[in-house]
């Protein structure tokens, strides 16, 4: 998760704007998450990431939370 959060704004917004590649930067931000810290919320985050449609609806989101307080839902 480390280097999401180093990308520039930009970079965030259009890697969580493209569906597939939304999907793919979902699984291994969460991936990067749960190895960072192995808590439920990063598991949670985790599991809603792996099923395709849950996975692109959750970068949708992820992505007007990074709009909005610049940061991912259930990525602590």
């Amino acid at each position: 998760m480390k280097w999401f959060n180093k990308q520039s704004r930009l970079v965030q917004i259009l890697l969580l704007l493209i569906p597939v590649v939304n999907w793919i930067t979902e699984i291994v931000v969460r991936v990067t998450a749960v190895i960072e810290k192995p808590k439920g919320t990063n598991i949670l985050g985790l599991i809603l990431a792996i099923i395709p449609v849950t996975g692109t609806i959750l970068g949708w989101v992820d992505l007007v939370c990074c709009l909005v307080v610049n940061h991912l839902l259930f990525a602590d």
